[in-house]
C-alpha cells in the first residue's frame, strides 16, 4: 500500500460511517488488502488497477462511494476515524510478522 496521507485516512473513516460499527474491523482489512494488491499492481504493471485502485486507501474508499463527509467534531466520525488508524496499525504490524 502505498504512504497514508491525512486524506486517506478520512476518506476510510467516512466509508465506515456509512456502516454499523461491528462491521467496521472487517471493511477495513478489506480496504487495506485492496489498497495493498492494487500497489502490487500499479508497480508491476506501471499504471492503476480498475478495480483494486492506484495502491491507495483514499482510492479503494472513493471506489466505495463514502459516506459524505460528517463535520470533524462528529462523534461517530470520530470513532471511525480512530478505528481507521487502529486498524491500520494494526495491519502493518501483522505484515511485519
Amino acid at each position: 500500500m502505498r504512504a497514508l496521507t491525512h486524506g486517506d485516512l478520512c476518506a476510510a473513516a467516512c466509508v465506515l460511517t456509512g456502516h454499523a460499527r461491528g462491521l467496521w474491523p472487517q471493511i477495513m482489512v478489506r480496504m487495506l488488502e485492496t489498497a495493498h494488491h492494487g500497489d502490487c499492481i500499479r508497480k508491476h504493471l506501471g499504471r492503476a488497477h480498475p478495480r483494486f485502485g492506484n495502491g491507495t486507501l483514499m482510492a479503494v474508499a472513493l471506489a466505495r462511494a463514502p459516506a459524505t463527509r460528517p463535520r470533524p467534531c462528529d462523534p461517530r466520525y470520530l470513532e471511525a476515524l480512530a478505528c481507521v488508524i487502529s486498524s491500520v496499525a494494526l495491519w502493518r504490524a501483522a505484515r511485519r510478522g
